[in-house]
């Protein structure tokens, strides 16, 4: 899933400063599931910035709403009027949700609330940790399910660097070395010759260095013609 935390609200009053009429946006997925921009917490952001107005001597009119999903049209599209009224939109999805807003209403201005950090998994109560780059180019599939590319701080495929020691990477002692893991995964399935795969350079043309990213299939394309 997306992962994504608060901006300080600090930061957040110094976005929404110019303006009266504040509508906090969450979004029912991604975010709700790691508790920064669920029905919650956009709930209790727009308590708090009433109340941190008021105080300040510059009372705004916050409300909040929750859409099920801000990366589609068809949850969106039903909040118009209330995007409409709003003088900014504090957005509490992620970078897309924000950006989905922005497109939809391009009248409206929207903010981020919070800053998108990575693709990951709850690996315990309350920690998230990241374990996709979205890179393109995916090789779990000879790798025993560890990616090398999310999960190594230097991203190399063949292998760790001779900074690994006793399983841990040099950039942290309480982080695995991917490669490690990698090579105890492969090792207990009966897989380990996989490790001697040489994996050649990477096409990052695939990653976000080739530009922004596209998928189109014709197929459902068609089918969408084809109910109009």
């Amino acid at each position: 899933m997306i992962v994504a935390e608060q901006k300080p609200l600090e930061e957040i009053k110094s976005l929404i400063a110019d303006y009266q009429n504040v509508l906090v946006v969450g979004c029912g997925t991604c975010v709700t599931v790691c508790f920064a921009g669920g029905e919650k917490e956009a709930g209790i952001l727009a308590s708090s910035l009433r109340m941190a107005t008021k105080l300040d001597g510059n009372t705004k009119q916050v409300d909040h709403l929750v859409v099920q999903r801000q990366c589609e049209w068809e949850y969106i599209d039903p909040i118009k009027e209330q995007v409409d009224k709003a003088d900014i939109v504090l957005s509490i999805g992620c970078g897309i949700g924000v950006q989905a807003l922005v497109e939809r209403f391009p009248d409206a201005i929207v903010v981020p609330g919070l800053n998108t950090t990575f693709l990951g998994l709850p690996t315990e109560q309350g920690i998230w940790e990241e374990r996709c780059a979205a890179c393109g180019e995916c090789i779990l599939g000879l790798t025993g399910g560890i990616c090398p590319i999310a999960r190594c701080a230097k991203q190399l495929l063949n292998g760790p660097c001779g900074g690994s020691q006793n399983g841990m990477c040099e950039i942290n002692p309480d982080t695995p070395c991917a490669w490690q893991l990698i090579y105890d995964k492969l090792e207990s399935q009966g897989r380990l010759e996989l490790i001697m795969e040489i994996f050649p350079s990477k096409d990052w043309s695939n990653s976000r260095d080739g530009g922004p990213r596209k998928i189109t299939r014709e197929d459902l394309r068609l089918a969408a013609e084809e109910t109009e």
